[in-house]
């Protein structure tokens, strides 16, 4: 059985390693454990910038994935992104993250102030966008454009 729970500091250094592993896996990257971790805490240290829910099976944690937070003045409401989402290789196509997502809809469902979910998601990543899709999210109006710095 999987269960879902919202991550405590307890769980940074899980968290981080599976940031690590997934942006090696998808953008061929190597990120810095320290860096990575010291990011990661800083969202238990301010929970304005985000919150990590996580997906356990037989008490291992197996998937998590980040929410930050996006004011709508056109809905006066707050919309969460998802984002950072891993799910352990062994444990892929068994619907962990749609379980992972449902988890998620639910508590925005519930909550008056939130008002929707969204994410990004690579263009070459054609299997999540497939899963987006199945749960019911759509990437018809959209396109994310972004300036970042190089350090």
């Amino acid at each position: 059985m999987i269960n879902y729970r919202e991550a405590n500091a307890s769980d940074v250094s899980t968290i981080a390693g599976f940031q690590i592993a997934m942006a090696r896996e998808t953008e061929e990257l190597d990120l810095d454990r320290e860096v990575c971790t010291r990011g990661v805490q800083a969202v238990f240290d301010d929970s304005s910038r985000g919150r990590y829910f996580l997906a356990e099976s037989d008490g291992v944690v197996i998937a998590s994935l980040m929410i930050t937070y996006e004011w709508s003045d056109w809905r006066n409401g707050n919309v969460w992104w998802i984002q950072s989402v891993y799910v352990v290789p062994d444990f892929r196509q068994q619907r962990v993250y749609a379980g992972l997502y449902e988890h998620v809809r639910r508590i925005v469902q519930a909550d008056d102030s939130l008002r929707g979910i969204r994410l990004y998601v690579d263009r070459r990543n054609v299997r999540a966008q497939e899963v987006y899709t199945r749960l019911g999210m759509n990437g018809e109006h959209y396109q994310v454009f972004e300036w970042m710095k190089t350090f």
